[in-house]
C-alpha cells in the first residue's frame, strides 16, 4: 500500500523562528553559453494551507491477515506430559498446571511465535492478526464435541469459554477463533495474587474513607474482588506527523497602574515576537493498547466509572503469550464487540496526541507557549493484535437506590499492582465542611479588613 501524504505537506520558504532568520537563498547559475530562460510572470499567491485531515477509517487495500489461531481444535486442551484435561492457571507458579502430574509449562510469546515483533518501521497498510476479525452478533453458541465420550456440549461463549461434559465430567474449552470476539490472539496471564489485589483495594479506600458515604462504609467488602481478563487491541504505527501554529518569545513584561472608578488596579503586560512554527518527522509507536468492548469504555461513565480501568495502564502486552483457553480457568473474561473500523479514528487521535507530546521538547524555546492550528498524521502501516490483559475489579452499586446507581469500580492492574478507582462521597458531610470553610474564611476576611480600616 502506498504511503498515505498529508494534504499540506508541499514544499514551503523557509520561516523565521527564535534562533534568528534563515539564510539567503542563491538563485542557479545558467552554464556559460546558455541563455537564462525566460522570467516567468509570478504565480498567484498560494493560498493558506488546508486544516490537516487526519484519515478515517483502515485503508481499502494491502491487508495483511496473520493467522494466530491455535493448533488445537476445539474440546479437549490437554496436558502435554500425561494428555489430562484437568489444567489450571498458577499465579504463584506463573504457568500452567496440570492436577494430575503437576507438570507446568507456558505457551510461547505471541510475538515471537507468530512474527508480531518485526520492525514498525515496515510497516505499510494493515496489518491484521486473526484475532481482530469482525464480530458476528448472531453467533453466541458454539457446540463442543468431547473426545473422551463423543457427547455433544453447547456453550454459550458470551458467558463462558469452558464446561465440563455432562457424561464424563472432562473440560472442554473453545480454542478456535470464531467470530465472536470472544476468543483473542494471546493472552497476558494474572502476576498479581487475589490476597495482594484485596490489600491494594483496602489501602485504596482506607486513604479515602474520611469523605467516604456512611453506606459504603458499612458495606465496603473488599474481598469481593474478582479477576476479570479484559479485551484490548495492541497496535503498532508506522507514521508521519505534521504540526503548524504559531509561538511567541517574551521580549518584554511590565505593569501598569490605572485609575478604574475611586480605586487603581494594577496590570501586567507582554511584549512578544510572534512566530510560524512548523514540525513535521517520522513516528513510530510500539504496544498502544486500547480497550476494545464496548461497556467499560472510558467515553460514557453516567452508569458506571469504567473510565478507572486506562489508569491503571500500562500492560507489558510484548510478554502475553499465545492463546490457551485454560490461562482463562478460575477467572472471568469480557467478550470483545469492537472492530478495528470501530476504534481506527480512536487509535489515530491517540497518534496524533503522541506527536505533540513528542514535539514538546523541540519548542521548550518559545516561552509563551506553542499554538498548533493545523495538525495531522499521515499513517502508513498498523500491526493489530487482540490481547486479554488481567484485572483484579472490586464493584460497588448503592443498595438503597437500587438498580438505577451508579456503578463504582476500584480497578487493580494483575501485572504491575496499578490501583485506581472512584469511592462514594458523602454529599451533607462535604455541604457542611465547604460551610464551615467559607464562615472561616469570611470571619478571617473581616478581621484583615477591620485591621486595615483601623490602621
Amino acid at each position: 500500500m502506498p504511503p498515505q501524504q498529508p494534504p499540506w505537506q508541499q514544499p514551503s520558504g523557509p520561516s523565521q523562528g527564535p534562533d534568528g532568520p534563515p539564510a539567503p537563498q542563491r538563485q542557479p547559475t545558467p552554464p556559460q553559453g546558455e541563455q537564462p530562460p525566460a522570467r516567468r510572470q509570478p504565480a498567484a499567491p498560494p493560498q493558506e494551507a488546508a486544516a490537516p485531515q487526519v484519515p478515517t477509517g483502515p485503508p481499502t487495500g494491502g491487508d495483511r491477515v496473520v493467522d494466530t489461531s491455535s493448533s488445537v481444535g476445539d474440546g479437549l486442551h490437554k496436558c502435554p506430559r500425561c494428555g489430562s484435561a484437568e489444567i489450571r492457571y498458577s499465579i504463584p507458579a506463573r504457568a500452567l498446571e496440570c492436577a494430575y502430574c503437576r507438570h507446568r509449562w507456558n505457551e510461547e510469546v505471541a510475538e515471537q511465535k507468530f512474527g508480531l515483533d518485526s520492525s514498525i518501521a515496515e510497516l505499510q497498510g494493515h496489518t491484521l492478526a486473526s484475532g481482530t476479525a469482525d464480530v458476528r452478533e448472531d453467533l453466541t453458541t458454539v457446540t463442543l464435541k468431547c473426545q473422551g465420550c463423543g457427547a455433544e456440549v453447547v456453550i454459550n461463549i458470551a458467558e463462558q469459554m469452558q464446561s465440563r461434559c455432562h457424561w464424563c465430567r472432562q473440560t472442554l474449552s473453545v480454542n478456535s477463533q470464531i467470530p465472536g470476539g470472544a476468543v483473542p490472539d494471546a493472552v497476558l496471564p494474572f502476576l498479581l495474587t487475589r490476597e495482594e489485589a484485596v490489600e491494594r483495594i483496602s489501602a485504596f479506600v482506607d486513604k479515602r474513607r474520611t469523605f467516604a458515604s456512611p453506606r459504603f462504609k458499612r458495606e465496603f467488602v473488599p474481598d469481593n474482588v474478582m479477576g476479570v481478563y479484559i479485551p484490548y487491541m495492541v497496535v503498532d504505527g508506522n507514521m508521519h506527523a505534521e504540526l503548524r501554529g504559531t509561538g511567541e518569545v517574551t521580549t518584554r513584561s511590565y505593569t501598569v497602574r490605572r485609575k478604574v472608578g475611586d480605586n487603581y488596579v494594577t496590570e501586567q503586560y507582554y511584549d512578544a515576537d510572534v512566530y510560524q512554527v512548523q514540525r513535521g518527522f517520522d513516528l513510530l509507536v510500539n504496544d498502544l493498547a486500547v480497550e476494545s468492548a464496548r461497556r467499560f469504555q472510558a467515553e460514557d461513565a453516567s452508569q458506571a466509572t469504567n473510565n478507572v480501568l486506562n489508569a491503571v495502564q500500562p500492560y507489558d502486552t510484548a510478554n502475553a503469550v499465545v492463546y490457551n483457553s485454560n490461562y482463562l480457568t478460575g477467572f472471568t473474561s469480557e467478550r470483545r464487540d469492537l472492530n478495528v473500523r470501530d476504534l481506527d479514528q480512536d487509535v489515530e487521535e491517540d497518534f496524533l496526541a503522541i506527536a505533540r507530546s513528542k514535539v514538546q521538547p523541540t519548542v521548550a524555546n518559545f516561552d509563551r507557549g506553542v499554538r498548533w492550528e493545523q495538525e495531522g498524521v499521515a499513517v502508513r502501516g498498523t500491526r493489530w493484535v487482540s490481547v486479554y490483559v488481567p484485572v483484579w475489579l472490586y464493584s460497588y452499586a448503592d443498595s438503597a437506590k437500587g438498580d438505577g446507581s451508579l456503578i463504582h469500580y476500584i480497578a487493580v492492574n494483575g501485572r504491575n499492582g496499578n490501583t485506581m478507582g472512584s469511592v462514594p462521597v458523602s454529599h451533607p458531610l462535604i455541604f457542611a465542611l465547604s460551610c464551615v470553610l467559607g464562615t472561616l474564611a469570611a470571619v478571617i476576611g473581616g478581621a484583615i479588613g477591620l485591621a486595615w480600616f483601623l490602621s
